[in-house]
C-alpha cells in the first residue's frame, strides 16, 4: 500500500553549501537520507520510501560546537510503499524462471511460485514462460497482473521477500480476469433469455 506520511526531523546541511539555497540544500539532504531506502527494521511503520513529496516548514538552523554543520528543523512529507499481508497489487512480470515468476510491485519485485500461477496445473515451457496445462494460458514477461500478497519477510532489509498468489477469482493476467467477466456476463445473459 502507498501511504503519504508528514514526518518531522533535524536535517543536517554541511558547512560547505550554507551560502546556497537552504531549502534545496535541506530537500536534498533529505532525498539522500530517505530516496529509495528501506526503513522496515529501522522504522517499521514507514516501509520504502517512493518519494519526496513536499517540504512543509522549514524552521530556524541550529549549529552544534565541533560539527560546524547547520541543523533545521524541517516537516516534509514522504510517499513510502509497504505491503502488507493480503492487500492486492498490481504490477508487472519481470522475470520468469522454472520455480515462478517475479513480479514488479511498486518499487520492489514479489514472487509468485510456480504452484500459485493460476488454478491449473502448470509447466515451464522452453519459451520462457509458465503454461497451464488444461487452460492452455500462459504467462509470460511484460504481462500486467493482480496478486494478492500472502508472505511478507524483512530479515535482510536491503532485499525484502515478498510472497504472491494469482490462485483466486479475479487474480491473475489482467486479459484472464477480462476473459471470465465476459464469459459471465454472456453466461447470465443466456439465463435470463431463458
Amino acid at each position: 500500500m502507498f501511504y503519504e506520511l508528514i514526518v518531522k526531523g533535524h536535517i543536517r546541511v554541511d558547512p560547505r553549501i550554507l551560502n546556497e539555497n537552504i531549502e534545496e540544500s535541506v530537500k536534498n539532504n533529505i532525498m539522500d537520507m530517505f530516496e529509495n531506502y528501506m526503513m522496515q527494521d529501522l522504522i517499521p511503520e514507514i516501509g520504502i520510501v517512493v518519494d519526496i513529496r513536499e517540504i512543509m516548514e522549514i524552521g530556524e538552523g541550529v549549529i552544534i560546537p565541533g560539527d560546524g554543520a547547520a541543523y533545521y528543523d524541517t516537516k516534509f512529507k514522504l510517499i513510502t510503499f509497504k505491503p502488507e499481508l493480503h492487500e492486492i497489487v498490481l504490477g508487472n512480470v519481470s522475470q520468469i524462471s522454472d520455480f515462478g515468476a517475479f513480479m514488479t510491485i511498486g518499487p520492489i519485485d514479489g514472487m509468485v511460485h510456480i504452484s500459485q500461477a493460476m488454478d491449473d496445473f502448470v509447466s515451464f515451457s522452453k519459451s520462457g514462460t509458465l503454461q497451464g496445462k488444461q487452460s492452455k494460458r500462459a504467462l509470460k514477461i511484460d504481462d500486467k497482473c493482480r496478486a494478492r500478497i500472502i508472505a511478507a519477510s524483512y530479515k535482510d532489509p536491503l532485499n525484502p521477500r515478498i510472497g504472491l498468489t494469482m490462485r483466486q477469482a479475479t487474480l491473475g493476467n489482467l486479459n484472464w480476469i477480462e476473459e471470465e467477466i465476459k464469459k459471465s456476463s454472456q453466461k447470465q445473459k443466456k439465463e435470463t433469455k431463458k
